[in-house]
């Protein structure tokens, strides 16, 4: 079994290593042994072995990235009904799923829908729930009016959920973007939507360009460090900066927002947190991210994928600036055991 793993906080590539052991994990009551297949390499996945700045260094011992991917059932626990060895599943949130298995509950394996493919199923759960989080948030801070939105990172996995979602509702969209390659990527894909990017010097005036007098209603953000504060200058009084994300390498102080002159609010949303929500909710927020896998997989694109030993090479790829898509780790379904996998 192979397990990539850290033991503190630093440069992925270099705080991270491989480990093989013979022995599994056993499944205790309820519990369900995941073979694990595909799993993505999420921007949280990266922060969680770096750390954030002033984050304090975590508890001794060694951890194992990852929260989600698709596998096969391998054996299940006592009192488990409703799945049964060779079962196709996506799991989250299931920390530690950088590993050849994985134990979870049994409630938090998500059949797989015949016809959604393996590498599909391993991208079905964060980001469509996700997006499902991020969308109640938007609804909440627009009071049920109708208001523009300006997200960051546009281009990115879920930045592309988000402009589907909003051809689908009828959202105002302005999209930012990197690059001006990126910038013409959207406008093809969305041409009803405004997409600026932000190498352009000028990119602030030409949101206000667009926007005039009324500003922005509500900010998407997952970049943060110093744009917060051009993104907070570009929001309309009484607006709202949902944070959800942190790519960017700087910080903004709370105090250099103009948060109570202009009644601006803040909100931090978090996919960690979905767990919170009652399980009738959940179900409804898995059944949407079912439905979006077996009818627009398009919106789950794959960048590429490398055997979970090459995860250097693949973290790399990750963090490229000109990538589409999600960078998965793999296992062979024809090494049992993860042994000598290519």
């Amino acid at each position: 079994m192979r397990t990539v793993e850290y033991t503190r906080h630093g440069e992925a590539a270099q705080v991270l290593t491989l480990r093989e052991e013979a022995r599994r994990p056993t499944p205790g009551s309820g519990e369900v042994l995941v073979r694990m297949l595909v799993r993505p390499i999420h921007p949280g996945d990266l922060i969680g072995v770096e750390g954030l700045p002033g984050q304090p260094e975590q508890q001794s011992g060694a951890r194992t990235p990852g929260v989600e991917g698709m596998g096969v059932v391998k054996s299940v626990g006592a009192d488990v009904r409703t799945l049964r060895p060779g079962r196709r599943v996506a799991v989250f949130p299931a920390p530690g799923t950088w590993s050849d298995f994985v134990v979870i509950p049994a409630d938090l394996a998500v059949p797989v829908p015949d016809g959604v493919s393996d590498e599909t199923a391993a991208l079905m759960l964060v980001n469509p729930l996700t997006l499902r989080m991020l969308y109640r948030a938007m609804k909440k801070a627009l009071h049920g009016q109708t208001g523009l939105v300006l997200q960051t990172a546009a281009g990115s996995s879920i930045g592309r959920l988000v402009s589907a979602a909003a051809v689908r509702h009828g959202l105002q969209l302005i999209n930012l973007v990197r690059s001006t390659s990126g910038a013409e990527k959207m406008r093809t894909l969305y041409p009803s939507q405004l997409t600026i990017a932000t190498c352009d010097d000028d990119w602030r005036e030409q949101v206000r360009r667009h926007v005039g007098e009324r500003g922005v209603q509500v900010v998407l953000d997952c970049v943060g460090g110093s744009m917060t504060q051009d993104l907070a200058e570009l929001l309309a009084d009484g607006g709202t900066l949902i944070s959800y994300g942190h790519l960017s390498s700087g910080t903004t102080s709370l105090e250099a927002l103009p948060l109570i002159a202009r009644e601006l609010t803040v909100r931090g949303v978090s996919i960690l947190h979905w767990m919170s929500r009652a399980p009738r909710k959940r179900a409804e927020d898995v059944a949407f991210a079912q439905d979006l896998a077996q009818n627009t997989p398009d919106l789950l694109d794959v960048a590429a994928s490398y055997d979970l030993a090459d995860f250097k090479a693949a973290i790399e790829h990750a963090r490229r600036p000109a990538k589409s898509g999600t960078v998965l780790l793999t296992t062979p379904r024809t090494a049992d055991s993860g042994h000598g996998a290519a």
